[in-house]
């Protein structure tokens, strides 16, 4: 792996060309993965491989060139074909200035994921998947994904960032069925580690805690249809905290006119409760120390107190914003940098959940999430919660199945009038461009004084 990251190699290439151009900087990337699935207990599928890469990026009146190659011995070719792109090319293209960086960040891993056997993988897999195989469980998907790599990035600036990765996930979905009826389990543990995370965890009760949960769906009511007060658990305050806010809050999406955030820099868009964090930078799902753009990540907070004080950029976008880059330019090497959130999340409160209920007499508690939609340019959104449940005098009842949650954005981050103590960040992948990134969402479990509930789409 390291005979491919020659720095000195890399570092002379920039240097032949730095004054052919505004701007150059390379990425390259050395990584393994590893992916597997079982089915019903069974392994239906195992791919394990290495991947290599590298690109150059080259800005010169204003516009881009960049080539892609596997090959090392290509890199000559590269760099003629990147700056023969820009040659002819004229756009508008500037860049924030960032400070440059020399660092070199190690792996969080103790147990790197190469160092454990495929048998090993497939043991702990079928550990979930035997917990997971309760009374009505009639079919189970258990899914392993790790991935292992070292990666550099070099500019004409003089930032120079070598960076090891790891990080490992399993994803559990489990069907339920009786009689016509079919409900579904999900659940996900992992984290930007090595497999000792998995290890750590209590497989035992994250495969019986999905399974259970589509069993209860079986005998669970429809909704009620109309405007409810609702209480959301941490996963499904991370999944809306995600898609309706942070996407909003992406500086490309307001650069095209696809937010609801557009103009909003400095104005109240949610209650004195809601503050929401995206950091790139804390231990969960979504770390990366620095951003494709050398960027150093730290904690970003999009919401105070309810305010809007900033964005998620990269160098080019916070550049026509006039504002500075908040380290959120990311994708696998070979592809443009976009904007991406990381870990993004609603800032904790102080309330237990029993002070959240005990003045709801007819409401609605939501967990989980099983997809939705947002119209980030509208402001509108529909989601549906894995499973729910009837609040009464301030007692979680009936569970309900099948139940969506809609509205306005800005009227329901404006509408939450209570914010929980506990918190929780979920894992997963955020698919924007074509691209997929890490990422983490969550928070506290939220109340919000009233929002539109019906059957899920």
């Amino acid at each position: 792996m390291t005979n491919q990251l020659d720095l000195d190699l890399f570092e002379g290439i920039l240097n032949k060309i730095e004054n052919k151009v505004d701007y150059a900087d390379i990425r390259v990337s050395d990584s393994q993965n590893t992916a597997i699935t079982m089915k019903d207990g069974k392994v239906q599928e195992i791919r394990s491989g290495s991947d290599f890469g590298t690109v150059i990026r080259v800005l010169k009146n204003g516009a881009w060139g960049s080539a892609f190659t596997t090959e090392l011995s290509r890199m000559d070719k590269v760099v003629e074909t990147a700056l023969k792109l820009v040659k002819s090319l004229k756009s508008d293209v500037e860049l924030a200035d960032v400070e440059a960086k020399v660092d070199s960040v190690k792996s969080k891993a103790q147990i790197k994921p190469s160092h454990v056997s495929i048998e090993e993988k497939k043991d702990l897999m079928n550990e979930v998947n035997q917990a997971a195989t309760i009374e009505k469980i009639v079919s189970t998907t258990v899914s392993y994904v790790d991935a292992e790599g070292k990666s550099l990035f070099l500019n004409t600036e003089g930032t120079s960032i070598t960076n090891e990765e790891s990080r490992v996930a399993v994803f559990l979905n489990a069907v339920a069925a009786e009689e016509d009826m079919i409900q579904f389990g999900h659940g996900s543990i992992g984290g930007a580690r090595g497999f000792e995370v998995l290890q750590k965890e209590d497989i035992e009760k994250f495969g019986r805690k999905a399974a259970d949960k589509a069993v209860r769906l079986l005998n669970a009511s429809k909704p009620p249809s109309g405007t409810f007060p609702v209480i959301l658990d941490c996963e499904l305050t991370g999944v809306f905290i995600h898609e309706a806010v942070g996407h909003a809050s992406e500086a490309d999406l307001i650069l095209q006119n696809d937010s609801i955030l557009k103009g909003k820099m400095g104005t109240q868009i949610g209650s004195e409760l809601v503050t929401i964090i995206d950091d790139a930078s804390m231990d969960a799902f979504g770390y990366y120390p620095y951003d494709a753009e050398g960027v150093k990540t730290s904690e970003n907070v999009l919401v105070k107190n309810g305010m809007l004080v900033s964005l998620l950029s990269s160098r080019e976008s916070a550049a026509k914003l006039g504002i500075s880059s908040s380290g959120n330019a990311r994708s696998r090497v070979g592809d443009q940098p976009i904007v991406r959130m990381s870990n993004t999340y609603l800032k904790p409160g102080d309330m237990k959940f029993e002070e959240l209920i005990e003045d709801m007499a007819n409401g609605i508690y939501l967990k989980g999430s099983r997809g939705g939609q947002v119209d980030t340019g509208k402001g509108i959104f529909q989601f549906n919660a894995a499973e729910s449940f009837m609040i009464e005098n301030g007692e979680v009842k009936d569970p309900l199945r099948d139940v969506s949650l809609s509205g306005n954005i800005l009227e329901i981050l404006n509408k939450v009038n209570g914010v929980g103590s506990d918190f929780k960040l979920s894992i997963g992948f955020c698919g924007k461009g074509g691209q997929t990134a890490p990422v983490g969402d969550g928070g506290p479990h939220v109340r919000v004084s009233e929002a539109t509930v019906g059957g899920a789409m």
